[in-house]
């Protein structure tokens, strides 16, 4: 029997590429994402059962409608991938833009918490699961002018841990993904359509790919029942931390 896996933030980057890995090795797929055109894109892609759902993973009623009414023998959900996150600003906290904290804080932060609260009924009914989340090396250190994306990454930090432990005796796997400098569309979203700042986020390094964070997030999932990562960061080998990096 396939096993079954649900992407939020689907229709770009690590969410899509995780789509296309977990698709190659036999899952059935369940994709969340906004950008209904973009899912529909991928689904056609995808040589795999696949239910795409538009849906804001912000705002909870749609999620909370979103999950309801899958099909039963879809809701036997093996592994929750919470992709779902962007940065949105730059600035100094004191010049900081109040609906950028607004929308990182809601989809960082309480998206992955409304989906989390949704799937884990339904992996602790089926008696297993591994939930997957996405953080950042912004999530281990803070950056200048990173503020609120930082704060919300190390939320998502502290709700890994928390879930690990509260979730030890229903048998379900929590590891957090800490990518460093990925190349996706994160820094156009970041500087809203700027295409020259973004360019220069990775100007003189290689950045990563969103396959070389799916490739990681798919391998944590192959690993025997008695073995779990719990905590991993991956960067580009131009990349020591979010501080530190070699540009040539």
């Amino acid at each position: 029997m396939s096993k079954i896996c649900l992407i939020t933030g689907a229709s770009s980057g690590i969410g899509r590429a995780c789509a296309a890995i977990f698709a190659s090795n036999g899952y059935k797929l369940i994709l969340i994402a906004r950008r209904e055109e973009r899912l529909n894109e991928i689904k056609k892609e995808l040589d795999a059962p696949c239910i795409c759902i538009k849906a804001d993973v912000r705002v909870h009623a749609e999620v909370q409608q979103a999950i309801g009414h899958l099909p039963e023998d879809w809701k036997k959900i093996d592994v929750l991938v919470n992709n779902a996150g962007l940065a949105a600003g730059l600035d100094k906290f004191d010049e900081g833009n109040l609906m950028d904290w607004e929308q990182m804080i809601d989809t960082n932060i309480k998206g992955l918490m409304y989906v989390s609260k949704e799937i884990i009924p339904l992996m602790e009914k089926n008696g297993k699961g591994h939930i997957i989340n996405l953080s950042s090396t912004a999530g281990k250190e803070v950056y200048a002018m990173g503020n609120v994306y930082c704060a919300s990454k190390h939320a998502v930090e502290a709700l890994s841990k928390g879930m690990r432990i509260d979730l030890l005796e229903k048998n379900i796997k929590v590891t957090n993904i800490a990518p460093g400098m990925v190349e996706t569309e994160f820094s156009m979203v970041r500087f809203k359509g700027d295409q020259d700042r973004a360019d220069a986020v990775y100007k003189g390094l290689k950045p990563l790919r969103g396959q070389d964070v799916a490739e990681v997030i798919y391998f944590s999932t192959t690993l025997p029942d008695h073995v779990n990562i719990n905590d991993l960061t991956l960067t580009p080998t131009a990349q020591a931390n979010s501080y530190y990096n070699l540009r040539k």
